[in-house]
């Protein structure tokens, strides 16, 4: 059985904390062989297939801090990827133009009969900012908008906000605004670009002193544990990417009431992975190009998500 992961460059994992790898390792262990290739090595030509060049990757056993030995290239050869059994779509954002295009590559190979997880088609979408939208009963007070007058409005009603880009990633280009509304001029301008940018304003959670809770939802179940992302040194932003601390802690009443209400949902519609980012009682986004957090949650909780991932995979191929 062959498991193809379209990815990053193996080069740049990092595989004490990466969640791809300890995919990887799981799906090894149970006997698949592994493939890897790039967005940029998928293909179409007339008269054939979507394919790629497909890189044979055996893993070595060594991981950790430092470690770049952790995999060897055993050959390459172009294959459809209609002939591998499963592939595992985990590019990290931003979801820009050339993300998009490979999603329609990858959506032509479904229809030539490959398995892609999680569905090209779920990916476009389900934007990971914009998909709160449909669970408003779930949200705090936000706004999606070019408007500078909107946003000042917004601000003038809810006094703390949060502004944020839509393409962001790993909390980049987020900011908060208090009650004095200092800077608010400049940060609109440096988000929206004179209106040629749509930006997202959220009412400010005190409660994200706690931590940003990442929720992991694996074929509509959630995994029991979440991994609070809390922030350091002043900052804002919990985001691991943006030095904060994650802490391991069981899912609370809420937590599961979110994951109950979205998770089946979206598992119905291709996405077998999701990431639920909730602060408090709130969801804030929702995750489904990369999620990741499965080895801080299995180191710090002992709950092996990438066994309950890959066991989910291969229930849906019927395995």
């Amino acid at each position: 059985m062959n498991i193809l992961f379209v990815a990053d460059p193996l080069d740049s994992f990092k595989t004490y904390k990466d969640s791809t790898f300890t995919m990887m390792r799981e799906a090894a262990a149970r006997g698949w062989n592994l493939l890897a290739c790039q967005p940029q090595d998928l293909h179409w030509q007339r008269g054939g297939q979507v394919s790629a060049r497909m890189r044979q990757v055996r893993l070595t056993g060594r991981s950790g801090k430092g470690v770049t030995d952790w995999f060897e290239d055993t050959g390459s050869d172009v294959r459809a990827l209609a002939s591998v059994d499963a592939v595992v779509m985990r590019k990290d954002p931003p979801f820009d133009s050339e993300y998009f295009y490979a999603t329609h590559l990858l959506e032509r190979a479904e229809v030539e009969g490959a398995r892609v997880f999680n569905s090209p088609r779920a990916l476009r979408d389900h934007p990971e900012k914009l998909a709160i939208l449909e669970f408003p009963e779930f949200i705090a007070p936000t706004l999606v908008t070019r408007s500078e007058a909107d946003i000042r409005a917004f601000h003038a009603e809810q006094r703390d906000i949060i502004l944020k880009p839509l393409d962001g990633m790993g909390g980049m280009g987020i900011f908060r605004v208090r009650d004095d509304g200092l800077n608010l001029g400049a940060i609109i301008e440096t988000l929206n670009r004179d209106g040629a940018q749509t930006v997202m304003v959220q009412r400010y959670l005190p409660e994200i002193v706690d931590g940003d809770k990442r929720v992991l939802v694996i074929d509509g179940e959630p995994v029991p544990f979440s991994l609070a992302r809390i922030p350091q040194g002043g900052e804002v932003r919990g985001n691991l990417a943006a030095g904060g601390k994650g802490v391991a802690r069981p899912l609370t009443e809420r937590d599961r009431e979110i994951a109950a209400a979205i998770g089946p949902k979206l598992a119905e519609r291709g996405l077998l992975l999701i990431g639920l980012d909730i602060i408090g009682t709130h969801l804030t986004e929702i995750n489904v190009t990369s999620p990741t957090c499965f080895r801080e949650i299995h180191d710090q909780a002992g709950f092996d998500v990438a066994a309950r991932f890959i066991s989910a995979l291969e229930g849906r191929l019927g395995r």
